[in-house]
């Protein structure tokens, strides 16, 4: 029987993907294009997931046994399947970099500076591998307590920042034009492109079929919530032009907040509780990038393809953080250009398809659903028989 998640295993799942790189390094890319209209251009990019991970939704739903790989296999065949498979994987191996850049420059900038980068690397490798060995269900149970991290990370730094927050910072909305707005929001429209990737090989882990538009619709508005508060934070307290100057403009809001008299600064108390959130993440991309890979090289097994893929993906993850100027190159242009068109142009290349070949997924799956029928019968029948037999 294939192991299953819940519908809210699967709405932590969203919330941890997309949270950590989205207040971490997006509101800094953001803020150096239009300054105080980050957190509109956070909530126009939450409403273009929405609509992303909806069309997921209806693609899924023509073959719901199969993912996004199983179902160009049932379309076109074997050969079109393993292509989308390696554009899926190239989606992911470019990922792993930002996720990689997200978690090495939060711990080592301002926890440990002295700290060699191989040794996150490292760290991240064994995480990943143990996570993707032990399957979805797992990291499904990881990201539920990774969402009351994100909780509490939220709940703390609002209670100490609301005392210097000024509303008027705010304003005026829109100084650099509503195009500009809506053009810098790509930047989180390309972490909420991760998650719609994840969710192509997600689905069908999902228990109700019927729940998955409602569970993935409320894992990304609770996602957008959550992220949105730091931008709005940010710009109120520190200012847009402070926000903009730093890669990690998180945890420069994070020293802001002064949260008790005896724990004036809080970033010590932030890295404890992101580090589930990204890790996570980790976890998820190592698993996905593994399932894919088998299926491309036709093994039964992906555990087969852990150690392959953790071993090429940390290799690339090594030598992106290690120059930072390189890394920001990638993260502001290469990552956003192809995380936002392979997700689109699969998105697209499945509703046609999907459309024009509806009758034979149709027939697909029906045929399933009548051999799994079969399947019970029978082994209802050979209990019934050995039950007999005692």
């Amino acid at each position: 029987m294939k192991v299953q998640i819940t519908n809210g295993m699967f709405m932590a799942i969203i919330i941890n993907t997309v949270y950590a790189k989205a207040i971490g390094l997006t509101q800094g890319s953001m803020g150096r294009e239009v300054g105080n209209d980050i957190w509109i251009s956070t909530i126009i990019a939450t409403l273009i997931g929405v609509l992303m991970i909806w069309a997921m939704v209806v693609i899924i739903r023509r073959f719901p046994s199969g993912d996004i790989l199983d179902q160009s296999k049932a379309l076109l065949g074997g050969w079109f399947s393993k292509l989308i498979g390696l554009i899926v994987l190239i989606f992911f191996f470019c990922s792993y970099g930002v996720t990689m850049i997200t978690y090495v420059y939060h711990l080592m900038d301002y926890f440990l500076p002295e700290a060699p980068v191989y040794v996150f690397v490292f760290i991240a490798f064994v995480v990943g591998c143990y996570g993707a060995y032990y399957g979805i269900e797992v990291i499904g149970r990881m990201a539920l307590i990774g969402v009351f991290s994100v909780l509490a990370l939220n709940i703390l730094l609002m209670l100490g920042s609301l005392a210097n927050f000024d509303i008027y910072e705010l304003l005026p909305t829109f100084q650099t034009g509503v195009a500009s707005t809506f053009w810098a929001s790509r930047h989180n429209v390309a972490d909420w492109a991760m998650v719609t990737m994840a969710a192509a090989l997600l689905f069908p882990y999902v228990r109700s079929e019927k729940e998955w538009a409602r569970s993935s619709t409320s894992g990304v508005l609770f996602a957008g919530g959550f992220v949105v508060m730091w931008p709005i934070l940010e710009v109120g307290v520190l200012s847009s032009e402070v926000t903009a100057q730093y890669i990690v403009s998180c945890m420069q809001m994070a020293r802001s907040a002064k949260i008790g008299q005896f724990i004036h600064r809080y970033e010590m108390i932030m890295i404890a509780f992101f580090a589930i959130s990204i890790l996570t993440e980790i976890m998820l991309t190592f698993l996905a990038s593994a399932t894919i890979a088998s299926k491309i090289f036709g093994t039964k097994d992906y555990r087969r393809m852990i150690l392959p893929v953790g071993i090429i993906f940390s290799v690339y993850g090594c030598w992106i953080v290690f120059d930072h100027h390189r890394a920001m190159e990638q993260l502001e242009t290469t990552w956003v250009y192809v995380s936002i068109s392979i997700t689109i142009g699969i998105i697209v290349l499945f509703l046609i398809l999907g459309s024009l070949m509806k009758k034979k997924l149709e027939m697909l799956n029906k045929k399933i659903a009548e051999d799994n029928k079969s399947n019970a019968n029978g082994t209802s029948s050979g209990n019934g028989n050995s039950n007999g037999q005692k």
